[in-house]
Parts: C-alpha cells; structure tokens; sequence
C-alpha cells in the first residue's frame, strides 16, 4: 500500500474526466418522434504526466465522441473534466485558454485533415497567430523548430500537403498539434489511414516525442496490436460504457470482459506461446437508436445470463483492474 501511495505522489494527474456524457436527440423520420443517442454514457478516467491511455473497441462505440468532449470540440451533456484541478468545463477565459492551449488533437485522415490551399509552414504556423503575439520571425523559427523534431526538412516549409506522403501529412498533423506545446495530446486513429509500413515509423516518433516533451496522451484506436505498442493503460469501450479498464499489461495478460477477451483472440501474434484461441462474436454491435435491455453486450455473449438481460452492470475495481460484468462480479462473491 506505502509503495502504492509512492507511486501516486510521485505521477502528476493531469486529466480526470468524471462521469462524462454526450446525448444527441435524433429522428429517424420527418414525422418521427427524436430517440435519444448515449454516444456516451458516464465515463471516467485519470491520466497521468507522460502516460499513454488507450481507448478502444469496435466503431461505434463512442471512442470519437469522447475525443471531441475531451477537446471541446463538442460540449458534455453532463459530467466533470478537470486539468490539474481546474474544471475545464467553467466558461471563463482561464478554463478556455487551457482548452484551447493544453489539450489538441491529431486527426484520424492526415488527407483531409490538411488544408490544402495552404502552405505548410502558414498551416504549422496558425495556431500561433490566432493563441500567441509571437513576431513573424519568431513563429517561423519556432515551426522549422518543430518540423525538425518529427522528422521534416526546412525546405518542406513552402510545399502544399498534396505534395506529400501520407506519413509524412500526418507527420505535419502531429507538428500542427504539438505547436502551443500542449500537455495532452488527443490522437484519434492517428494511425489508421497509413500504409502498414508506415505505421510503426509513425508511431515510434509520437512514442519519442513523448520522451523528449514529457507529453500524455489519449491514443484512441481499434487495432489492439497497435495500442500494445504505445499504451500504458487501456480502457475498452462498449456501446458508450467503458466495460474494463486497467494497466496495459493485466488487461493483455488476463482479460477479464468477455467482449475484451474476444477483442483480444482477434489480434496477431507472432509469438505463438502469446496467441489466444479466438472468440468469434455473433451478431453486430446493436444500435445506438435501440439499445437492449440491461448489458449492451448480452445478445454478443456467451457467459450471459438472465441478470445481464434486466440490470445494466456498472464498473467495479477489482485491485486496480476495472470490469463491469455480472459474471465477474458473481465469480468474486463466490471466491469471497
């Protein structure tokens, strides 16, 4: 317990979201009545000084939709999101001036995410304008500084996107994010749209310029061989719940969701002592317009029960491994 309390003292919280919610109201026709749509539905997490949480499952799930709440590209329905203690979520111009400083986002599609009647430099360089009084010189020095650290060359600075590989675009992307030094960088998909050959090179430039910037990040992906990589905690999403979350190496080692179990079976492994026998799901993830009752994940399960069709099962820690599911939570009664 002491070492455990090291450990937290010695870890700065920087992000601690609580019970967040994004609800849109939809009609499916002219004359329809609006349904409402839990894209999320109370999620909470913590992330800590140069740590990696990986947020991940099937699309759908409400992964991107907490990427835009997280960024305030869109508003919270309810709920709490605190930076180093200040409620992001305050309207006045210290809470908007972090939103807008602290946390920035890498978009999934570095083709469409580039403005390409733009220059690179007047790209990296817009953020400055619009946040700093920093002179032309000085904004200009300070993104060939930044084109250097992921990886471009100076000359770069005048070329339009189209002239680039898709590396390399999202390359510009991670520099664009990176230019108001923010802590906390959301990357949604950030490697998704890239060449496989691509990917790694990507990946081990956000994983060194976490290391030389001290950044943390929110790595959102479906690719569970890609999250292995770079995370340090995963939390696994269902439907807009998170179903389990923990550290990246117990949740490898010894999934305990059922939906996470069959995540799992379904990522390559090299090392034949590591691969899972697969778990194939029935069915496709329902719709967000007409959940089921109880578990969301019920009609996908193979261990569900009558309780999992009635009651919605909430998240509970489990010596720092968090599971929302009755099977598990019946398994520890019983070893109680």
């Amino acid at each position: 317990m002491n070492n455990n309390m090291e450990n937290m003292e010695n870890n700065e919280l920087l992000l601690d979201a609580r019970k967040l919610t994004k609800y849109y109201h939809v009609k499916s026709g002219f004359f329809s009545e609006a349904k409402q749509v839990k894209a999320v539905d109370g999620v909470s997490f913590t992330l800590e000084k140069a740590k990696t949480l990986a947020i991940v499952g099937e699309s759908g799930c409400g992964k991107s939709s907490l990427a835009r709440l997280l960024t305030m590209i869109e508003k919270p329905t309810s709920g709490e999101l605190y930076f180093k203690n200040q409620n992001l979520l305050d309207d006045d111009q210290q809470a908007q001036k972090l939103r807008r400083q602290k946390i920035q986002i890498v978009f999934q599609n570095p083709y469409s995410s580039l403005n390409p009647r733009k220059k690179i430099g007047s790209i990296l360089e817009e953020p400055l304008i619009i946040n700093t009084d920093l002179t032309a010189n000085d904004r200009k020095a300070k993104v060939l500084s930044m084109m250097q650290k992921v990886g471009l060359k100076e000359e770069f600075y005048n070329r339009y996107p189209h002239m680039f590989s898709g590396g390399q675009r999202q390359r510009i992307a991670i520099a664009r994010g990176l230019m108001l030094d923010p802590e906390i960088v959301v990357a949604d998909e950030p490697v998704s749209a890239l060449d496989v050959s691509v990917r790694a090179q990507v990946l081990n430039l956000m994983m060194d310029l976490q290391q030389d910037l001290g950044l943390s990040y929110i790595f959102i992906s479906h690719d569970l061989s890609v999250v292995e990589h770079i995370a340090d905690d995963v939390m696994v999403m269902y439907l807009g719940r998170c179903v389990e979350q923990g550290r990246k190496d117990e949740i490898y080692r010894n999934p305990k969701h059922p939906y996470t179990q069959a995540l799992l079976s379904a990522t390559p492994r090299l090392n034949p002592d590591l691969r899972r026998d697969r778990i194939k799901l029935e069915g496709e993830l329902p719709s967000p317009l007409n959940p089921p009752m109880g578990c969301a994940f019920n009609a996908r399960c193979r261990l569900a029960f009558s309780r999992c069709t009635t009651e919605q099962p909430q998240l509970i820690n489990y010596n720092e491994h968090k599971i929302a599911c009755f099977c598990i939570e019946d398994n520890n009664k019983g070893d109680s």
